[in-house]
């Protein structure tokens, strides 16, 4: 067998789930959010006010994030078919 044949690949990927994981598990700022989908904040605050925006997660008294993996999550919602 070669050594990509022996598997050392596939003891990788397990990595790579969970790096992905924990990567879909950081939070971005709300400013950082608006930035990513190319938002202003005033219609980042105006769709999470409206309930049809992404799961946030609330920072402190005055300060929210959203997930990397729940703001995938919510531009899924919006996919078109």
């Amino acid at each position: 067998m070669s050594h990509s044949e022996t598997g050392p690949r596939s003891t990788r990927r397990p990595h790579l789930l969970e790096q992905q994981s924990i990567e879909g598990d950081r939070v971005l700022t709300f400013t950082e959010w608006c930035a990513l989908n190319k938002i202003g904040q005033r219609t980042g605050r105006r769709i999470i006010r409206s309930g049809n925006g992404p799961v946030v997660t609330q920072l402190s008294e005055r300060r929210i994030g959203i997930t990397i993996a729940n703001n995938r999550a919510w531009q899924a919602s919006k996919a078109r078919v």
